[in-house]
């Protein structure tokens, strides 16, 4: 039986851990099934963070208007998102300038929308409703990254079309 060598960082890493941690072996099948979904959480995860890091500074520290908080954390966040995703997540996506020039705008633009839609979720419920800041902040990123993987997954990082 020939071992499959790992293709990438993230499925050496993988493969690594499911080799030297007995228990994670089991777990090696289930990675390559959900791979694009499981590397797509892990990062959002990162974007999470961040947006969430970024906002808290600016809103509860810095002590800015809710709407440019979110915002400049939106920068951050999305910046991180576009490159992480790019590179890791959607692999069969097209190559080159162009592609990438094609693929950042549809991203940003994806971006643009649910940013409106995050925007008006903090409006409403922070500045309006006066509910918390931060657990509504929170609650707004987790529909924003639901949304954004289905556009990246539809739009943004389709494959290429099979002649």
């Amino acid at each position: 039986m020939k071992v499959r060598q790992p293709d990438d960082l993230m499925d050496q890493l993988a493969h690594w851990l499911a080799t030297h941690i007995a228990p994670l072996g089991k777990l090696e099948p289930v990675y390559r099934k959900h791979k694009q979904f499981l590397l797509y959480a892990s990062f959002g995860a990162g974007t999470l963070f961040i947006s969430l890091f970024s906002y808290w500074l600016f809103t509860e520290v810095f002590k800015w208007n809710i709407l440019a908080g979110n915002a400049i954390s939106w920068i951050f966040a999305t910046s991180f998102s576009f490159y992480t995703t790019r590179k890791w997540v959607f692999k069969g996506h097209r190559r080159g300038i162009y592609a990438l020039l094609i693929q950042l705008s549809g991203f940003f633009f994806g971006r643009f929308i649910t940013l409106f839609i995050e925007e008006w979720m903090l409006l409403f419920f922070v500045g309006i409703m006066k509910w918390p800041n931060m657990p509504v902040k929170f609650a707004a990123t987790v529909v924003v990254i639901a949304l954004n993987y289905i556009f990246s997954k539809l739009v943004v990082f389709r494959k290429k079309a099979t002649k």
